[in-house]
């Protein structure tokens, strides 16, 4: 209804900016887009599940991490459509969390390359366990005050 009234008062699409068009095309309704979050958090859980269980497998590093990237990626996408992709971009580059996004997203690649490409079982793993750390972190990073009580927690068992 919206884009006929425009049409009919002389506004174009043409008109519109390029984030105007792209939250015109995805309007979907929040039902629509809880059930969608959940499917795609629940399937990233179960790929990240799956992908552990296939590291036992003789030859399973590949697999594992394969399963395991995109388990973690599955489930950081679910939640653009809680929030759109675009506002979602946004928010994972924002200065308070661009070094835990970057980092994620270096080990998400690194993960990959050693997995399938280098055949380096150990640095594949330990890159899955930073991978899981810097998820961590970066979830952290939507909760008020979340960060600064991990770290006083990591330093008061330390001390």
């Amino acid at each position: 209804m919206e884009k006929l009234r425009r049409v009919l008062s002389g506004q174009d699409d043409e008109e519109q900016g390029l984030t105007a068009q792209v939250l015109d095309a995805s309007s979907l309704s929040f039902n629509t887009r809880l059930k969608w979050f959940a499917i795609c958090f629940v399937c990233g859980i179960l790929f990240s599940i799956l992908g552990t269980g296939l590291l036992w497998l003789p030859g399973g590093i590949k697999l594992f991490a394969l399963f395991y990237t995109l388990g973690n990626l599955a489930a950081l996408a679910s939640t653009c459509f809680l929030m759109g992709p675009v506002k979602q971009l946004k928010k994972m580059f924002e200065t308070t969390r661009l070094l835990a996004t970057v980092i994620m997203l270096l080990c998400f690649i690194f993960t990959l390359c050693a997995a399938l490409w280098w055949h380096k079982k150990g640095l594949a793993v330990l890159f899955c366990i930073l991978q899981f750390l810097s998820m961590t972190w970066y979830s952290l990073s939507y909760i008020p005050y979340a960060r600064d009580a991990v770290i006083k927690c990591c330093s008061s068992v330390l001390s």
